[in-house]
């Protein structure tokens, strides 16, 4: 990641908030993280590949050979029907946490 320390976790929702878009590769998924924070996550390879791994031994992706947009083969990762369930699951832990995070700030 840049200069942010992200929590615990926080990577698996964003991987899985990526693919539940598109079916996608590694650098396809890191350039997505990358272009929706506005270049404030960077995703690096080290990170990014022991997540996906993780994601997948838990049953929340599944990974198939295909073809890159350049012509290359590329493993392409998407959600599972419990990477759906997790998805909406930590997302709406990460809701939660946040606006309890914003009202300690705001109040403070």
């Amino acid at each position: 990641m840049s200069g942010i320390d992200l929590p615990q976790g926080t990577l698996d929702l964003l991987i899985l908030k990526t693919l539940n878009l598109e079916r996608q590769h590694g650098w396809g998924i890191s350039e997505r993280i990358r272009q929706v924070s506005r270049e404030v996550l960077q995703v690096r390879q080290g990170s990014l590949y022991p997540a996906l791994h993780r994601l997948e031994r838990r049953g929340w992706i599944r990974a198939t050979w295909g073809v890159s947009d350049n012509n290359r083969r590329a493993k392409y990762y998407e959600l599972t029907p419990a990477g759906r369930r997790q998805l909406e699951d930590a997302s709406a832990s990460w809701r939660q946490l946040s606006a309890a995070v914003q009202i300690i700030l705001d109040t403070a």
